[in-house]
Order: structure tokens, then sequence, then C-alpha cells
């Protein structure tokens, strides 16, 4: 999204794997009919590509229909105008299921088939914000499923071609660890620490789709690092355990945005691995970033644990531990 004015925006989407004639309708009915609904903004439909200019938040709104309607014609192949008129007025209970991303269905189905659900209620949340948003924050403790959400959400979106590419990305810490007596190269030092992100991968696509999708860049895995530089357009980016940013490093990441991205920051506050005397990027961000149109934030408790049973009594004691430290202070 490039914001034109505090109040403007002017949003592209890139439409792959449908005609776009299907969606434009005979002689342009449809997107007739969705510019006289949203008579404020301007909407230009040429080739591939649709253009939206206008106020933010009625520019998000059309951008989220839009997305329906691709999704809709991707799994009927076909989309009629009496259709497209219950998913914008919303007076279709089926149709709303399905604007409010349907988080009791599958986000995605796994190699094997099967369904990768959100499973807490913060969970589902997540998945709305994401929908919802360019670009998300999501804090809590881990075994919450974070980053697997945030992975399936990414991997959903490349497979409905919403997005050209997922980059997935971690700033390499060394956590009281040293990455140069490691053994190997640049890539055997930092793979550990992306370990994770791969993990997430490989319940979700094919081995051989996977290393084919690496192998040509469609999907990315790399440190925070690579990222200087670079516009991540038409992606699904994901930066994980971003409580070990500094200010800087986040500013950078959250700038590389470009046309129809979408970001989601994942990170766990009682786990920054900095240096005592600095402060984290990611909570100076959020503080930062708090209220801008577009820009969500969630915090996962211990009630969103999905691991062992163990590990939410774990993550109270270590709470409880914590406030009775700061109350001695």
């Amino acid at each position: 999204m490039l914001s034109l004015k505090n109040h403007l925006s002017e949003i592209e989407l890139h439409l792959e794997g449908i005609d776009p004639l299907d969606l434009y309708g005979e002689q342009n009915t449809i997107v007739e009919y969705i510019q006289q609904q949203f008579s404020e903004l301007l909407v230009t439909a040429r080739g591939d590509v649709i253009k939206i200019q206008g106020e933010k938040k009625q520019s998000q709104k059309l951008k989220k229909i839009l997305e329906i309607l691709i999704r809709v014609l991707k799994d009927e192949k076909k989309l009629n105008l009496q259709r497209v008129q219950d998913i914008v007025s919303g007076s279709n209970p089926a149709i709303a299921r399905i604007s409010d991303g349907d988080t009791n269905k599958a986000i995605v189905f796994g190699r094997n088939g099967q369904p990768i659900k959100a499973k807490t209620r913060n969970q589902k949340k997540m998945v709305h914000l994401c929908e919802d948003n360019d670009i998300v924050f999501v804090v809590g403790p881990a075994g919450t499923g974070k980053t697997y959400t945030a992975v399936a959400l990414a991997v959903r979106a490349l497979k409905n071609r919403l997005v050209k590419k997922i980059i997935l990305t971690r700033p390499a810490v060394e956590a009281g660890e040293n990455l140069g007596f490691l053994p190997g190269d640049m890539k055997d030092k930092v793979d550990p620490y992306l370990r994770p992100l791969y993990d997430a991968l490989e319940d979700m696509i094919q081995m051989e789709t996977l290393k084919q999708f690496i192998a040509n860049r469609v999907i990315e895995v790399a440190p925070l690092a690579f990222m200087r530089g670079r516009t991540l357009d038409h992606a699904y980016i994901i930066l994980d355990e971003a409580q070990n940013t500094t200010t800087m490093q986040i500013k950078m990441f959250l700038t590389r945005l470009g046309p129809n991205a979408k970001a989601i920051v994942t990170g766990d506050m009682s786990q920054v691995d900095l240096p005592r005397n600095q402060e984290s990027g990611l909570r100076k961000a959020i503080s930062v970033l708090k209220g801008l149109e577009g820009i969500a934030t969630i915090t996962m408790g211990a009630e969103d644990v999905v691991r062992h049973r163990l590990v939410k009594e774990i993550i109270i004691a270590y709470d409880k531990a914590g406030r009775k430290t700061e109350e001695e202070e």
C-alpha cells in the first residue's frame, strides 16, 4: 500500500489464477456495481490489475471483498452479479462466514491432507486480524502457535495465488552461543536458527514441492540481515522471534514492504536475548505504530498453549515468579 495522505491510500490487486473477465463480469457489470457501492472510491480495472484509490478504511474494506470474490471464483469457477451483491451486502450468512475467514475450517491442508486449523480463541482472532490488516504483531509465550499459524496463513495465500512468494526470516541473535564456533559455511551456521520455520513448512507442503519452491526462491528462509535494501512486494512475509530485533532492524524490516505485501511479526517478550541495556525493537514498534490503519496487535496467553500440558504450567509459574521479583524491586 502506498500512502498518499494520512487518510488516503492506493492499493493494487494483481489477479493470478483466474480469468480477470470472470471477475469483472460481462461488459464490466461487476466492476460497475462495485464502483456504485463504493462511490467514494476510484476503482480502476485494467487487464489483470485492479487499482483502488481513496479513504484508507473503505479501501481496505473493498480489498477484503475483492479477495473474497477471488476466493469464491477459484473455488466455484464462476461468479454472477447476485453472488457479488450477497458478498458486498453481507446478507447471506454463508457468505458472512467466508468474509470472516471461517476460522472453524482449515486454514490450509497439510502434506498428508490433514487440516491445519486455528485451535484456540486467540489463534482464530489472529486469522481474522491477518485477513483484515497488512501488518499484524503477534506477541505471546512459546507454544501458543504464533509461528505455525503465521506459516499456515502464508502457505494458504501462496496456494490461492494471492501472493507470488513467501519470505520467512529471523534475527540470528546469539542467545548465549557463538555463531563463529559452529561448523560449516554461513548457511550451515544460521540454519539452526531458522529450523522452526522449515519444520512448519514441511508439515504443510510436500517435500519435493518445498525443495522446488526454495530452489526457485518462491519460498525464502533467511536471516533478517539479508532483507536490507530489498523491496518485498506481492509477498507474505513473516518475521519470527522479533523480540530479538533492535529498533533499527525492525524499522528496516517494516519499511521493506511493497505493493500487495502482508507481514506477520511474532515474538515472545519473556525471551529477549538482546544485551540488557538494549530495548527490544518489537516492544518499541508496537508502541510507536499503535492505532495506525492496517496494523493490528494480538497478545497470546497461557490459555493458547498447544504443546505439552506442562508448558502451560511452566509459563504460569515463570509469570508468577517475574511478578514477584518486580514487586520486591
